[in-house]
């Protein structure tokens, strides 16, 4: 960390054998994000006079390059927290996440969603109400007329391109929604 963790405790006398419970989780975090800048760290108890059933809240305020992550634990939702250790590491998990996210993201291993399959009209049947579609990876798809989604089953054009829904149908895969994508291309 480039300036020093701060730890802050509020409505309630400090303690030492918190204040090292977090200067150790907060030293851990370093293995997830080389590049912390600053860290604050505040305990609160909700009231001042509570002995016992005391609820703590812990929040978290990190700075990292280009960002500020925090974490605020809602002590009123979760009564394990009538422990401050517990609040503690409850948000220190949640931090932990935090930065292994941002960490991913400036790695550039930000989770990516798979568009549909795409593939061509490789076969139209119009007196049987079915087509095929050839795929990237060589496979042939079977498609009902019905399945065709935006546009019309009738104006569909060999090479045509298309994503589409696959589904496992009683004979093999088959697209369940048929989307057209653009102009025929030439089938290869």
């Amino acid at each position: 960390m480039q300036l020093p963790l701060e730890i802050t405790f509020r409505n309630m006398d400090p303690s030492p054998a918190l204040e090292d419970n977090i200067r150790e989780k907060a030293g851990k975090l370093e293995r997830y994000c080389d590049r912390i800048m600053s860290c604050r760290v505040a305990v609160e108890a909700q009231h001042k006079h509570h002995h016992k059933g005391n609820i703590y809240h812990c929040r978290i305020d990190l700075t990292v390059p280009g960002k500020e992550l925090a974490v605020s634990r809602e002590p009123h939702k979760d009564h394990s927290h009538e422990d401050p250790y517990v609040a503690v590491r409850d948000s220190f998990d949640a931090m932990r996440r935090q930065l292994e996210a941002f960490a991913r993201q400036k790695r550039g291993e930000v989770k990516t969603h798979q568009g549909h399959p795409m593939g061509q009209v490789s076969e139209l049947v119009p007196e049987q109400d079915f087509g095929r579609i050839g795929t990237v990876d060589g496979r042939d798809i079977y498609f009902h007329r019905n399945s065709v989604v935006n546009g019309d089953f009738n104006e569909l054009r060999l090479g045509q391109p298309v994503t589409f829904v696959e589904e496992e149908g009683d004979e093999g895969p088959q697209a369940s929604a048929v989307m057209v994508e653009g102009s025929p291309q030439p089938l290869e």
